[in-house]
């Protein structure tokens, strides 16, 4: 906190005498002007030298533009991996995770290493970004630690895998580390020339508190609901059925490598986050637009959306906690603009719990259901939905504009419906004009009934390539000038960039094309007007 400082007035000047109300003469008129505007320089010398103080205290935050000038990391990213079987989650020779899934600069950070068999390691810290390119930069090296095989946990009540780890160490995030998306490189170092390495990564967010144009939330809630780490336990294997009610994991876990709809080794340690978020990060920094970013657990209530203008729903955001509902409810009815980037987003409740050490939020419980979905769909799903489905929470359509339909998952065609609207500006689309492979592979459907809400893109998606979806990408005017859109497609940020690090997704017969100059160019029309507004 900066310093405060007594601020001299002019009670602090000693005067000579008591002058009359009425009969003070020329001397005393010339002597109090004299005296009250030297009061009221020093006054303003004290603050300046206050202010300056404060800013030699508190940094300045580093803009994007500035942060993306350094130098990015040539080596990152991960080149030797091994599971621990064919067709296995984890890569047991290093593993780790983080104390907290974001942390403000000048707060610690434990992270949690295991190594099997036991061997001598390093951390290498890079912040995801542009970085001309190279996708992220190295911000300090950690270790060499001694390595040791930790416990795996026992299963625990509602199947929770929950890791009791010894820290291997502490890391104080600099007070000049920007917000961002963190990797930290785990390396073995091995004991003799003519052995290999091993490497995987841990992943943590710094957040901040300062003002800004967009508020990136990383959608980590869903990385750890089908983070099947140690062997198959994520919220979708309980024995009851894939949407079982009362089933928990824990953040206090190292991530397997994903395991959903496509193999990506990059994934080990990192979520999904080099999977479907990571190629809008890149674009946002590459661009220069003024980002900061925090974790699902971070968005619990409005204040920490409301500090800025706009609000990113990305990718996979399937897994959220009652509370965010009606921060993100309220964030829109202040003025905040919503982009929802994303599919099948807001569809669980999966409510936030203390870990078994007391720490807050670092365990997800699917306890129920949104409730947009219709009775007639919940019936056509017995395989994905069990006995004991229940909605416990509001319409998510109403903050979003569409919502989960059945079928859940597919890929299709972005084809656009309304080519006069303000988000074509530029792209040069016309009426039933498409970008392929960019629906998928799940979406949003069935609109919203919400005053002033326009369809925008709308087609079919084929699950396992011939069962009919239909999907509909929607915008509505929130109540102070602001307003809500709804692209309708996990795949949204393939069409923006493709950084380092990532690999194109492919499911149900279906995959985008990556970055597409008409995809950008909505995103900056939409941008263009959220932070003007």
């Amino acid at each position: 906190m900066p310093v405060q400082r007594d601020c001299p007035g002019t009670d602090n000047f000693p005067m000579s005498k008591k002058s009359a109300p009425i009969e003070a003469d020329a001397a005393d008129l010339s002597r109090r002007n004299f005296l009250k505007s030297s009061a009221t320089a020093a006054l303003g010398t004290t603050l300046a030298a206050a202010k300056a103080d404060a800013e030699t205290e508190r940094p300045r935050a580093v803009s994007i533009r500035e942060e993306n000038a350094k130098e990015g990391a040539r080596d990152w990213q991960l080149t030797r991996v091994r599971l621990d079987k064919n067709g296995g989650y984890r890569a047991p020779a290093v593993e780790g995770y983080c104390s907290r899934q974001s942390v403000l600069a000048g707060e610690s950070l434990d992270i949690m290493v295991s190594t099997n068999p036991p061997a001598n390691f390093t951390i290498e810290i890079f912040r995801t970004g542009y970085y001309g390119g190279r996708g992220a930069r190295h911000m300090t090296t950690l270790g060499p630690f001694a390595g040791k095989k930790q416990p795996d946990p026992e299963i625990g009540d509602k199947r929770l895998r929950e890791c009791q780890w010894e820290p291997s160490t502490s890391l104080k995030i600099p007070a000049d580390w920007p917000s961002g998306v963190y990797l930290g490189r785990l390396t073995t170092v091995p004991d003799a020339a003519d052995k290999p390495y091993w490497q995987n990564y841990v992943i943590f967010i710094v957040r901040d508190t300062r003002k800004a144009d967009i508020l990136f939330q990383c959608s980590d809630n869903t990385w750890q609901a089908y983070n099947k780490w140690p062997d198959n336990f994520s919220l979708y294997t309980d024995p009851r059925g894939a949407h079982a009610r009362g089933v928990s994991v824990s953040f206090d876990r190292p991530y397997a490598k994903y395991a959903q709809i496509y193999e990506n080794p990059q994934s080990l340690g990192s979520g999904e986050w080099l999977c479907f978020e990571f190629p809008l990060a890149y674009w946002l920094e590459q661009q220069g637009y003024d980002v900061t970013y925090c974790s699902n657990s971070d968005c619990l209530d409005s204040s920490q959306i409301t500090r800025c203008k706009t609000f990113f729903s990305v990718g996979h955001d399937e897994y959220w906690d009652l509370r965010q509902y009606d921060a993100v409810k309220g964030a829109i009815d202040s003025g905040v603009n919503a982009l929802w980037l994303c599919g099948n987003s807001v569809f669980a409740v999966s409510n936030f719990y203390k870990s078994s050490s007391g720490a807050p939020n670092r365990i997800i419980t699917r306890d129920g259901h949104f409730a947009g979905m219709s009775n007639d769909e919940v019936a056509m799903e017995k395989a994905v939905f069990t006995n004991n489905y229940e909605r416990l929470g509001p319409d998510e359509s109403l903050i979003i504009g569409a919502r989960s339909i059945v079928p859940f998952n597919g890929g299709g065609d972005w084809t656009c419906t309304k080519p006069d609207h303000w988000i074509y500006e530029g792209t040069g689309m016309k009426h039933g004009d498409s970008i392929r492979g960019l629906v998928g592979w799940e979406h949003h459907g069935a609109p919203a009934r919400i005053p002033g809400l326009e369809v925008v893109a709308e087609g079919t998606s084929w699950k396992s390539g011939t069962i009919p979806a239909h999907y509909t990408a929607t915008i509505f005017p929130g109540p102070k000038n602001n307003f809500v859109f709804n692209a309708a497609t996990i795949f949204w940020a393939q069409g923006l960039g493709n950084p380092p690090g990532h690999m194109l997704p492919w499911s149900h017969w279906s995959r985008p094309q990556g970055p597409d100059e008409r995809v950008q160019r909505i995103t900056k029309n939409l941008l263009d007007r959220a932070i003007r507004a």
